[in-house]
């Protein structure tokens, strides 16, 4: 994928955010707070640079990672039981690509192409979400949240330090006060963006999949049975399952393959 998608104004629009948040938390929250040659600003700064280049470098993953094709050769195979277990919605073949297509596999009308397990299309990084980024996504997410909360933090630190001279500079305290609240928004949505899809890691499941199960839960409560998403084998081999199996590599942007290929998937009914 092509370097120019950053050019776009939805990704331009996100790495101004990340510049004007990283130089007012050092430059101003932690300077005004504790300056920044002192020892606790320099570690401050220092963990505040961390999350922030962990954000950027998982935007970057995001944008340029191709969310996953499906291979020309793909037939389907009708004895894998990731097939037979599939729902009677999801259909064997595209209907605008007119090719076979794998479980959890979803044609994105934006990219006009279908795209392996994929969750949604983000405009914020002009790319799909799937398998490929979708763990790049989540943790570029998570780090934005921290950064977010952490940003916030500094800014009440700083604020309650030096409340009484910003009361007579108008400019200054409405700048504060404008910050403030821009913060405390950003972290809410990207506090309750996080959260969402802990759940949906948790339970194996996609964005797609988790409005399409709706209609199967209330059909099911209707027969009066239980229902239970097929993708979900528990809650650890879920984690895992998105992202990877050694713990120390959780929070690492680079490692963004999950352990399964893409093309099927463990059910329920095979744990």
């Amino acid at each position: 994928m092509s370097c120019r998608r950053f050019l776009l104004i939805p990704v331009l629009s996100v790495i101004l955010v990340m510049g004007f948040v990283y130089y007012v938390t050092l430059f101003v929250f932690i300077d005004d707070w504790v300056g920044l040659q002192s020892s606790a600003g320099k570690l401050n700064a220092f963990l505040f640079s961390f999350l922030a280049s962990h954000c950027l470098f998982s935007l970057s993953i995001c944008v340029l990672v191709d969310p996953g094709r499906v291979p020309a050769t793909y037939a389907p195979d009708v004895e894998d039981s990731s097939w037979s277990n599939c729902n009677a919605t999801e259909t064997r073949k595209c209907d605008k690509c007119f090719a076979y297509k794998p479980p959890r596999t979803h044609h994105c009308r934006v990219c006009r192409r279908c795209v392996l397990k994929m969750d949604h299309h983000c405009l914020w990084i002009n790319n799909c979400v799937g398998y490929a980024n979708y763990k790049a996504f989540f943790i570029l997410v998570f780090y934005a949240t921290v950064a977010s909360i952490y940003s916030t933090v500094l800014l009440v630190c700083c604020a309650f330090k030096n409340g009484d001279s910003y009361a007579g500079n108008v400019p200054l305290k409405t700048f504060i006060v404008s910050c403030g609240i821009f913060m405390v928004g950003l972290s809410i949505t990207l506090g309750t963006l996080l959260c969402w899809h802990i759940y949906l890691i948790a339970h194996n499941m996609t964005t797609i999949e988790h409005y399409d199960s709706k209609r199967a839960s209330w059909l099911a409560r209707k027969s009066g049975q239980s229902y239970r998403h097929q993708f979900d084998v528990g809650v650890y081999k879920n984690i895992t399952s998105v992202l990877g199996h050694n713990m120390i590599k959780w929070f690492c942007p680079t490692f963004t393959r999950n352990p399964e290929d893409a093309l099927s998937f463990s059910t329920s009914r095979d744990s």
